[in-house]
Order: C-alpha cells, then structure tokens, then sequence
C-alpha cells in the first residue's frame, strides 16, 4: 500500500482512542518542587557535562489565527458598515499606541474613535500600505518596547532568551528554529539586525540554524466521503501534517540538551530572571533523571553481566548448589529489577504488568529505561486551550505519562470526560530534552512515535470543505515513547500571544 492509500485509509478507520486512567495532577504525575528541590535542580544543571545545548522554537507558518478577528472587523469596515466598538479591530485602534509596532510616523500622532481610523489602522497593521503583518510569520512581529527605544521582536526574545538559560561552556549559544522557506530572508533579517549587538552586550556567540518542515512528511487531503481532494486542475491537494512532523527536525538537532518553547511565548525582559530559573531547574531535573537512569542500566549491564567482555547474553551460568540456574533470576538481579521498578512507578508513573518469567522482567525493565528523556513544565489550568497531561494505559498493559489534545479523548466515554474535567494542569510547551542514551549514542527520535494518535480535522480550500490529517504531534504521540517527568512551573512563565490583543497584557507591556 502506498502513502496515499494509507493515508485515505486511515481516514475511514480514524485513530483509536487512548486508554486514560486520570488526569495527571500533584497527588500523582505531576512534581511541585519545593524552594529548595528548585535551587538544588538549577545548581545541578551547569554541574554535569552535557554533550552541548540548543534552544529549539518551533516558528513554522504566518501569523493569520494572531490576526484573524482584525481580519473580520476590517471585512465589515471595508463594507461601509460599523464595528462594535467591544471588538477586536476596536480595541486595537483604541490602543494602538501601547503596542510595540506602533509609531507617529505610521499610525498618526492620535488616537481617533472614528470608524475611518479602525479601517486605518486594521490596514496599516494586515496590508502591504503599512506592516504587512498579515501575511508575516509571529516571529518577525514586534512585541515588546523598552525604555532605551528598543523594540524586539518574538524572535529576538528568543535570542535573549537562550544567552540566559542555554550558554554552552564555549560561550556559544545554538538556536534552531523551525520556519517555512518563503519566511527564511524575514527570519534572517531579524538576525542581521541584532546579532552584532546581543553578542556584544551578553559575550556570547550566536549559532542559529533555520530548518523547514520537510514536504514529504505532507499528508493527503480528503472530501467528506473520504476520497482524495482533488484541485481544479484534477491533481491531489497535500497539506503540511501538523506540528508532529517536526520530530524529523528535532531528530536532526545534534546537541544533547534541548530546550523547546513555541515562538509566541515569550514576555518582556523584567520576567527574564525568573524564566531563566524555572527553565535551568527543569534542565537541572532532566539531568537527574537522566543519571539516575544511566546508572541503572549500567547497573542492570554489571549484574546481568550484559556488554561485559568474555560473556554472551542470555547465557545459563551455574549456580553455587551446583544446579544450573538463570542468571536473571538471581537475588541481585531481581533485588535491582524490584528498586528500578519503584523507581519508574515513584517518578514516571510507569507501572510495569507482571512479567512471565526472570528474563522478560529485566528486558521490560531495560527496555522501559533505555528512551529519551523529556521534563516538561506544566502550569495551573486557567482555560486555556490545548493539551494537557494524562495518566494512560499503554497497549502493553504499562502506564505512562502523555500530553493529550482535548480532539484525543472521547467524548462518548464518561470516564475519559470525567478525567479531563478533572485535570488541574495544561501543558504550555516549556520542554526539556536529553537525547542520547547511556552508551552514548543518540537515539533515533522517530523510533519512538505512537503512529496511531494523529489527529483528523476538518478544514476548507478555496471554499470548499475537507479533511485533513495531521501527524502525531510534536509533544503528543511524537513523544509518546519517551520517558516523561511533569514538574509544576509558575503561570508567569506562561506568556502566549494567540491573538494580537494578548500583547496588551502585563507580560507584553512596560513596568
């Protein structure tokens, strides 16, 4: 079966529901660090070496959702017709001079309550007669202004961002950021602009790569009776598959501590300090978890005496009564086995089924261990919307913790609906990352996928309606392998800007 034919197929079967057991929440699945769990996690950070860190930001498409009811009120203005002055395209003209891309120069030195001037303004901010912002991606939009006349951009932010937390010994700072190709000269423009400067005023040195979504990873497009859409001119319409399709990119990045933080949160410089804590105590706590898991497995090679030279694995050795015994059953193995076990239950909530003998006990265990590590912060659910962190069970009768989207859990499942209600937490995509296994090796990032938790949306062409399918997502199924630890991060680390109207909130604006 090709890749259209598996795509068309899998939008008749659709994707199976995920088994939730409970929302992950401080009595289980989610760690609030105390102050001094905090402090003793960013000390332990610069502590242990590392095989280099990267910032990775996800910056991918236009800023058309940030715009979307700007874009509706200038529709009606451009109608002749009035806009309530509650609306969007109102409130941005009533308070055009509080965002950082305002100016005399372009906008007028006042403020009018005039519908002419909202038509003004919503064109000089969308349209090529003015900022062009419409068609721009969120991360060359100017969101926060200074004192000394400095306006930054989400990107610049960013830049700060990473010379705070993510300082390699070498002084370098490694960025990669995850953009669409028509944006690239945009993105570098931003780059030629404040590069010279920040590694001046921070003494550091900035290494930033872009990357674009790989056009293979496109899905195939369906009408309502699940066939391929097809275009005007007769051939297939393809869409990019979601955020899920960036584990290719991610799995590119060489360095061994990651840090991933979407484009749009990001807030003004006086939240720096604290920011830069909370992401230096979850590297910290990564690096934990990584250790700890490195010494059980070599722990686990020593007992076993797997990888130990002058001896096969799975042999039989004799035993002192003088019987032939399974060296996995020995009391030293199954004493380690039953400590990592407690230790996988205690920290990631992995409950392991009951193993049929010795041996598959320690492979489950070893295999269980051996994945990549992410910590992901997670803060007190205000309404907001997207994902949050679930207890599940895994189809091998494990648990595990995931990030789920609302669209992953059934709504005909009481129980599935009584744990979402319940959830007390959401994740803002605040990640950190160790790639690399305890032999050394970088995992293969694409191993460890859960292919059957993409997502199936309805979206439109040309006025027409289809179906779209969108990969696992980046921190959903795409991570649904890796071993995860939730820690509670304070809500002002949380600065999204979903709509342009979120830049006048306190994050955004001057003290």
């Amino acid at each position: 079966m090709n890749k259209v034919e598996s795509q068309v197929e899998r939008f008749k079967k659709g994707f199976p529901w995920l088994n939730i057991l409970a929302p992950a929440t401080p009595e289980r699945g989610i760690r609030q660090l105390t102050e001094q769990e905090a402090e003793a996690a960013v000390a332990y950070e610069p502590a242990f070496p590392v095989r280099g860190r990267c910032k990775f930001v996800p910056a991918s498409g236009a800023a058309s959702r940030m715009f979307k009811d700007i874009f509706a009120g200038l529709d009606i203005l451009k109608k002749g017709e009035d806009v309530d002055p509650q609306s969007a395209v109102a409130k941005l003209a009533a308070s055009i001079d509080r965002f950082a891309f305002w100016s005399k120069e372009l906008f007028g030195p006042e403020i009018v309550d005039s519908q002419a001037f909202r038509r003004s303004v919503a064109e000089k901010v969308l349209t090529d007669a003015g900022l062009g912002y419409g068609a721009k991606p969120k991360g060359v939009i100017r969101f926060h202004r200074y004192a000394d006349g400095e306006c930054r951009t989400a990107f610049a932010e960013h830049l700060v961002e990473g010379q705070a937390y993510m300082r390699n010994e070498d002084g370098s700072v490694n960025l990669t950021v995850t953009i669409s190709p028509e944006h690239r000269s945009l993105f570098e423009a931003v780059l030629t602009e404040v590069k010279a400067a920040y590694e001046t005023k921070y003494g550091v040195r900035y290494n930033v790569r872009f990357t674009f979504q790989d056009p293979e990873t496109d899905t195939v497009a369906v009408d309502l009776d699940n066939k391929p859409f097809l275009k005007d001119d007769g051939s297939m319409l393809f869409r990019p598959a979601g955020h899920g399709a960036l584990i290719h990119n991610l799995d590119a990045v060489n360095e061994e501590l990651i840090s991933i933080k979407n484009i749009d949160n990001v807030s003004n410089d006086r939240f720096l300090p604290l920011n830069a804590r909370w992401k230096k105590a979850l590297m910290g706590k990564c690096l934990e978890l990584r250790d700890k898991i490195y010494m059980y497995l070599t722990e686990l090679d020593m007992v076993t005496m797997e990888g130990i030279r002058g001896f096969e694995p799975f042999v039989i050795v004799p035993a002192h009564n003088g019987l032939q015994e399974d060296r996995f059953g020995t009391p030293e193995v199954q004493s380690l086995c039953q400590e990592i076990e407690e230790f996988l239950s205690r920290e990631l909530c992995i409950d392991l089924p009951l193993a049929k003998d010795c041996r598959s006990r320690v492979e489950a265990i070893r295999e269980k261990l051996n994945r990549p590590i992410r910590v992901c912060g997670m803060v007190r659910n205000e309404g907001q919307p997207g994902g949050g962190p679930f207890l599940i069970k895994e189809e091998d009768g494990s648990t595990s913790l995931q990030i789920l989207e609302s669209v992953q859990i059934n709504p005909d499942d009481p129980a599935a609906v009584a744990a979402l209600q319940a959830a007390t937490h959401f994740n803002p995509v605040d990640i950190v990352c160790c790639t690399y296994d305890y032999q050394g090796e970088k995992f293969r990032l694409t191993d460890f996928v859960d292919e059957e938790t993409g997502f199936i949306s309805r979206k439109s062409w040309q006025g027409r309606e289809l179906k779209a399918l969108e990969l696992p997502g980046l921190w959903n199924g795409a991570m649904s392998g890796w071993n995860t630890l939730f820690v509670e991060v304070p809500a002002e680390t949380f600065s999204p800007v979903k709509v342009v109207l979120d830049l006048l909130k306190a994050p955004h604006q001057p003290a």
